[in-house]
């Protein structure tokens, strides 16, 4: 088994929407980045990237190539279960937390685990999705921006 730990972090703009997990929230402000933004996935492509030795997602999908503009983040995680696949892993687990003052996230995280577990193929029972304040504090306390961590286990395929 291996194990690997993602983070990313975006400021928080208006005339953005704002996407977690591959689920439109309903906020006043939306998340700023070259694809749609979404902290939570990008947290958990990194994550399992580095669990397999395969770098980062701006190595894969880098902000400086125009076909990654405004990019659904679902799309770039098909890529990643692709990545993982042909490297010759499985998906374990992932555990994942978002951190925001705002908007409430419990509301949508039914959601976002199926839309995870659907796009990796993988049972919704080895995905925790999980969202926490900072009471305030710091640039998420100030509705600055939204990060998020994740930490995901690949096991290394079977061959016969």
């Amino acid at each position: 088994m291996r194990i690997g730990l993602g983070y990313d972090v975006h400021k928080l703009v208006e005339n953005r929407k704002l996407i977690l997990g591959g689920v439109e929230i309903p906020y006043e402000k939306g998340l700023l980045g070259h694809s749609d933004a979404d902290v939570l996935l990008h947290a958990i492509m990194d994550s399992l990237l580095g669990a397999c030795a395969l770098g980062d997602i701006g190595k894969h999908f880098p902000d400086t190539d125009s076909k990654f503009k405004g990019v659904s983040s679902i799309k770039l995680l098909e890529e990643v279960r692709n990545l993982i696949s042909i490297n010759g892993y499985n998906i374990n687990n992932i555990d994942a937390t978002i951190i925001a003052q705002k908007p409430k996230m419990s509301p949508y995280i039914d959601s976002m685990k199926e839309n995870i577990a659907n796009t990796l193929k993988i049972n919704i029972d080895n995905i925790n999705i999980k969202a926490t304040t900072e009471e305030g504090l710091g640039f998420t306390g100030d509705c600055l921006g939204i990060s998020a961590q994740s930490i995901s286990s690949v096991i290394k395929k079977k061959t016969l």
